[in-house]
């Protein structure tokens, strides 16, 4: 196929961006990049898909996300983070069944697609979801999904036994490390590559010292990645410190989570010493801005992350505490709030946004070599946003209309492995509203269930 007439940002090494800009496709790869006539020219038979007025950017990456928790949005809003995890949360999430986790999952999946992001990384997938469903959920989406199945031995958070975990949460070494090992068995490579099955280990406190050092090995050992939130709020410092004095990076470094293949969720709270580890043992960081904020847990250090030459990714974290899996909203909170915090409105660029959203993404996956940007020979990965709006008129930086003006709600064109996904807006391999229905019954079900009716809505009466 032939996708011609668009503003294409190829996020190549150069960072070239071409006007008036066509990508030919074969099968799962980009063939051409060039300026639209001289591939009408070269390609003067091939299906031609006319995008004047749009601009194009390698698929969105999403490096934190909790599937599951898309049936939850908006059930536990404007609560501090004890109660929002301990009374709401966990409480609902131990009352999924298998054909929850399914259904949450298609949902998410629908909403990242149609909001441009082509993969993501789900971060801790409990067992009583149903990884199988999650599984079927990317291979029938067509999405790329690297999919955390959680690694835990301990119901709790920390070192503080109040934030115990739902019993129906729980899980022991034979079903969280050993079952993550059968799943990777049986679904690692499978949907065309598309599927990466990766260790999702639950945040220290929730995890054996014992069982991190067996997880990292089977790790290196099988090429598994790992992906972990971190240094989220204070209570992981209390833990770290507790265990040998430790810092957040030491105790990781401990265990052995520090590496290239690991990427580490959050990280709010990091000393200079932190970053010096993390730069040099290669390991990434997935920034979360709006569930940070949200839930009042701090702001990381981006500017000081990026000087320390640590790759910075960003991830828009689960429904409840961000409520949307719009990486376009992600973008634009990215490349503000480090200036308000800061008070220099120089840093954390739109140029940089985009980076952490596409190819840093991209690294942080083991991906970099197949997507994240815009180049002969790569996977075709990408999204046509419609710019021909009142919203995003005029621009003058594409980068900046992208990352500033722009949301989910703007991408008409969603293309995978070089199958279109998304056609003018609309979800060409689900049925949105079977999804819809779907996602509905189940959210319900799942509160009765936890026995919360009339506990998960607003403030304000609704007669």
């Amino acid at each position: 196929m032939l996708f011609t007439n668009a503003t294409i940002i190829t996020l190549s090494p150069t960072r070239q961006i071409l006007l008036h800009g066509a990508i030919h496709t074969t099968g799962p790869l980009i063939t051409a990049i060039d300026k639209t006539p001289l591939l009408l020219a070269r390609f003067p038979h091939d299906d031609i898909v006319d995008l004047t007025g749009h601009i194009i950017i390698p698929g969105l990456v999403s490096t934190h996300m909790h599937t599951a928790q898309t049936l939850l949005r908006g059930c536990a809003d404007d609560l501090e983070l004890v109660s929002w995890l301990c009374e709401r949360i966990w409480v609902l999430q131990g009352n999924f069944t298998p054909a929850d986790g399914y259904a949450a999952a298609r949902l998410g999946i629908a909403e990242m697609l149609k909001a441009g992001t082509t993969c993501f990384l789900e971060c801790m997938f409990a067992d009583r979801y149903g990884f199988d469903g999650l599984c079927r959920a990317v291979e029938e989406s067509g999405i790329r999904g690297c999919l955390g199945k959680i690694v835990m031995d301990t119901g709790r958070y920390a070192q503080d036994d109040a934030w115990a975990m739902h019993p129906g949460l729980v899980e022991d070494r034979e079903t969280s490390l050993m079952g993550t090992m059968r799943m990777w068995e049986k679904w690692n490579g499978r949907a065309d590559g598309r599927i990466r099955v990766w260790f999702g280990a639950r945040t220290p406190g929730g995890v054996s010292d014992a069982l991190y050092r067996e997880m990292t090995a089977l790790s290196r050992q099988h090429n598994i990645p790992i992906t972990m939130h971190c240094a989220e709020v204070r209570a992981d410092l209390d833990f770290f410190a507790s265990t040998g004095n430790h810092s957040a990076m030491t105790y990781c470094q401990s265990v052995g989570l520090l590496s290239p293949t690991t990427v580490l969720a959050h990280m709010v709270h990091l000393s200079d010493e932190d970053m010096a580890l993390l730069a040099a043992s290669g390991t990434h960081v997935a920034h979360c801005p709006t569930s940070n904020a949200k839930l009042a847990s701090g702001t990381c250090r981006v500017p000081s992350l990026q000087r320390a030459n640590v790759n910075v990714t960003l991830g828009t974290d689960g429904a409840p505490c961000n409520n949307s899996c719009d990486m376009f909203q992600e973008m634009k909170l990215a490349g503000i709030i480090h200036k308000g915090v800061s008070g220099d409105p120089t840093v954390v660029t739109a140029e940089e946004v985009l980076e952490m959203a596409t190819i840093n993404g991209a690294k942080a996956l083991g991906l970099q070599d197949s997507i994240g940007s815009l180049e002969v020979g790569k996977k075709a990965d990408f999204v046509a946003i419609d710019a021909r709006g009142v919203a995003m008129q005029p621009w003058f930086n594409p980068v900046s209309a992208v990352v500033y003006s722009a949301t989910g709600r703007d991408v008409r064109l969603v293309v995978v492995d070089g199958k279109v996904l998304v056609r003018d807006g609309q979800l060409v391999t689900m049925d949105e509203g079977e999804v819809v229905r779907e996602a509905k019954r189940c959210s319900r079900e799942v509160v009765e269930r936890a026995g919360l009716q009339g506990r998960v809505g607003g403030r304000w009466p609704v007669v």
